[in-house]
């Protein structure tokens, strides 16, 4: 697939991406400033068994890092008709600013409902981002190593983000307060997202980035919820076998695998 021509992007679409990673990693800063408490300490108060382990979340790190690099790559001149970013340029500054909206939210309100919801319009961005890149023909490298490899990651994270997010506006609600007395009801939870996020791998062409972030999100429940309750363990085990296997049925297809990894 061509991935320059007559694809010309509008500069509001570049700038507003910009904008949207200066909201999303701008953001997380609030506390510091101030203003609102962290969000560690939102999570804890409404702690549940899906609760991932603390260390999980230093992944934002290189995902911030990554939304940053890919706002000033999709901005240079070069990619100024890029075909793919024209594609996915407006869902993806949704999705990234709404990231940024979400944490704002918690800062000041918990994990609410409305966090619930705001979380949701951010995956619904970068499914549609995903979708995009599923279908996209032969990426050049920046679109395989800073696009693809940042929203494919983005989207697993914020998969696993929205079943804890539920979870715990559900806590703190009061729907479920004693939440660990229900661990077959929590585990039925992470079940559904592990079966939600192997079919999506698979239907992503094995996407590996997409799978080994959710994974990654498995392996700290596990570490957590997973001592507590060995049903949610047991879950944690089969959700990240049926992602793994999914990744590899996709992957075992030749233009799938060239598709990702470019070779």
């Amino acid at each position: 697939m061509v991935n320059s021509g007559s694809h010309s992007r509008s500069a509001a679409q570049r700038v507003s991406i910009i904008l949207a990673v200066i909201i999303q990693i701008g953001a997380t800063f609030l506390p510091a400033l101030g203003f609102g408490d962290p969000i560690g300490d939102r999570s804890d108060s409404v702690r549940t068994l899906i609760t991932p382990s603390g260390w999980a979340f230093s992944i934002w790190g290189p995902l911030f890092l990554g939304s940053a690099v890919f706002a000033i790559w999709q901005a240079l001149p070069a990619q100024a008709n890029n075909a793919l970013l024209n594609t996915i340029g407006w869902p993806a500054a949704i999705a990234l600013a709404a990231q940024g909206v979400w944490a704002t939210y918690t800062e000041f309100a918990n994990l609410t409902v409305v966090s619930a919801i705001i979380i949701f319009v951010s995956l619904i961005g970068l499914l549609i981002v995903l979708r995009a890149l599923v279908k996209h023909g032969e990426f050049t490298p920046g679109e395989r190593w800073i696009t693809a490899l940042v929203f494919s990651a983005l989207a697993a994270w914020l998969t696993a983000a929205s079943i804890v997010n539920v979870s715990a506006t559900l806590v703190y609600s009061g729907i479920a307060a004693e939440d660990r007395t229900y661990p077959v009801v929590t585990a039925i939870m992470v079940g559904i997202g592990g079966l939600t996020a192997a079919l999506a791998t698979l239907r992503s062409r094995g996407n590996p980035w997409y799978a080994i972030v959710f994974c990654w999100a498995l392996t700290a429940i596990y570490f957590r919820g997973g001592q507590e309750a060995d049903v949610i363990a047991w879950t944690c085990i089969g959700a990240g076998a049926a992602v793994f296997l999914a990744a590899l049925v996709g992957l075992s297809r030749a233009d799938n695998s060239r598709h990702w990894f470019g070779f």
